[in-house]
């Protein structure tokens, strides 16, 4: 239930496709390039969330984005998107309000429907990232709080832009 939760934000929130690999930050990029050639979601939110409990993550699409659950609790999910960045992230929703994750800009909404929270941190103004996460029986706040949380985890790992 909650993947299926997870994979319609995700579909909400506008993800588009891109490539699987291990994480390493990248410059000096060129238009067309994808900033996260070599990072895979799935490996990377393993890394962020081992030792707590949670499933190893699933990628059930063509897209570079991954989804772990943890019974009892709720999930997560990391989408890597090389295509879309934060302009595209408001123009599908709208009501998205303004956040930094460490010194990145980022927009989120909490979806009522799927009772989860979404987060968009910037990497390049053609590229972002999605931290989703879904809380079992947790409060709004809560949610997008473990959100934040874990994206504030994962920043220094990601691309630096050029």
């Amino acid at each position: 239930m909650i993947a299926t939760a997870l994979c319609g934000a995700l579909a909400t929130a506008g993800c588009t496709t891109a490539t699987a690999g291990t994480p390493g930050p990248a410059s000096g990029l060129s238009p067309g390039t994808d900033v996260f050639a070599g990072m895979n979601a799935c490996r990377v939110l393993d890394q962020l969330l081992a030792g707590q409990g949670f499933d190893p993550g699933e990628n059930k699409s063509a897209r570079n984005e991954c989804t772990a659950n943890k019974s009892r609790y709720g999930g997560y999910s990391l989408a890597l998107d090389p295509v879309q960045g934060l302009a595209d992230f408001r123009e599908n929703n709208p009501g998205a309000a303004q956040i930094r994750i460490n010194d990145r800009p980022g927009l989120y909404i909490y979806d009522t429907g799927f009772q989860l929270c979404v987060l968009a941190i910037e990497i390049t103004e053609q590229s972002r990232v999605l931290v989703i996460a879904s809380m079992i029986n947790s409060p709004q706040d809560q949610t997008c709080h473990n959100a934040k949380s874990l994206a504030e985890r994962l920043e220094p790992s990601l691309p630096t832009p050029p």
